[in-house]
């Protein structure tokens, strides 16, 4: 890999803005890693450990971002258990406004080029026809590791911010935000929500750089022992008027007492009051993982897109 851009804090900006000119036209064309919300988490949380095997391209029109890849190349993952996994293929994310859906193909070559000899992934949408044909005709297939009923594919589901129900939570438990409870406790509450993870206090002070970033629309649930017990960060799209959830997690030892969807319930009468009135949440979609999608449910949330893993194997390697 030689004289590859790096995808910066800026070009996030962008894409950002390709995100909202999308959902503004076919939400259901914002692949699941091209959100607005998803675009800034994923960032901040993993550009200073990951970033340097992060290569991107841009692709303009008029000098407006109409397309980009993001590529995710090969790198040693270490999570908060001491675990390490070392990631030996090659994952793209990406997206192309679809009044010019025929730079998928040029997204589609720069992959190629990019990751050559590699196994190469990438999250397209289910509802992008034209994109699916053209990644098949360059021998991209469904991928069966992420499919089936236990497999790890992704839907987006939303709502409306209209006849909310009031929150309520346990005897003891109370709300708190981000910029009262402090970086530490916000932290802890992800970490102790999806651990083992790779997130990290550097994580969290990049997802806080970020322009979407608002500490007051990042809510957790303290419980009487002071322990943050559930959390989730709201990303405001003032555009499109829409607030997006991402991400949700709940501590092991607080489930299944309503944490969860009481915090939602009260996020979206906050995101109602900033201005919103729409609301999206994505979860795993297959058979096997209905514990958040029935969550999302039960407040509200319908599906409205759902993601299709694509995968293409390494080339051969040829004898000199």
């Amino acid at each position: 890999m030689t004289s590859l851009e790096l995808v910066s804090a800026a070009d996030v900006r962008l894409m950002q803005g390709l995100a909202q000119r999308v959902t503004a036209l076919r939400p259901d064309l914002v692949n699941g890693d091209a959100s607005f919300g998803e675009l800034a988490w994923n960032w901040g949380r993993g550009h200073a450990a990951e970033g340097t095997r992060w290569p991107r391209q841009l692709w303009f029109s008029g000098g407006e971002l109409v397309a980009w890849g993001w590529a995710r190349l090969p790198r040693r993952v270490r999570r908060s258990d001491g675990s390490v996994t070392d990631v030996t293929g090659a994952y793209l994310a990406y997206q192309v406004h679809p009044d010019h859906a025929a730079l998928v193909d040029e997204v589609i070559a720069w992959y190629d080029r990019t990751a050559a000899r590699l196994e190469r992934t990438v999250l397209a949408g289910a509802a992008d026809e034209f994109g699916l044909r053209r990644w098949a005709a360059h021998g991209y297939q469904a991928d069966p590791a992420s499919l089936g009923d236990a497999g790890s594919w992704t839907q987006l589901n939303e709502r409306d911010l209209a006849d909310l129900e009031q929150p309520a939570l346990p005897d003891g438990f109370r709300f708190r935000t981000a910029d009262e409870a402090g970086a530490q406790a916000a932290v802890q509450a992800h970490l102790d929500a999806w651990a083992p993870s790779t997130y990290s206090a550097e994580g969290y002070q990049g997802v806080r750089q970020t322009p979407a970033y608002r500490g007051d629309l990042h809510l957790l649930v303290e419980a009487p022992d002071g322990t943050m017990a559930s959390s989730t960060i709201m990303w405001l799209d003032e555009a499109n008027r829409t607030v997006e959830f991402e991400p949700v997690g709940t501590h092991p030892d607080y489930r299944r007492r309503g944490l969860a969807r009481a915090m939602l319930l009260h996020g979206m009468h906050l995101a109602r009051a900033a201005g919103a009135t729409h609301a999206t949440v994505a979860c795993l979609g297959a058979p096997a993982h209905p514990s958040a999608r029935e969550l999302y449910y039960g407040v509200g949330f319908r599906e409205l897109s759902r993601d299709a893993p694509l995968i293409k194997t390494a080339a051969p390697l040829h004898p000199s």
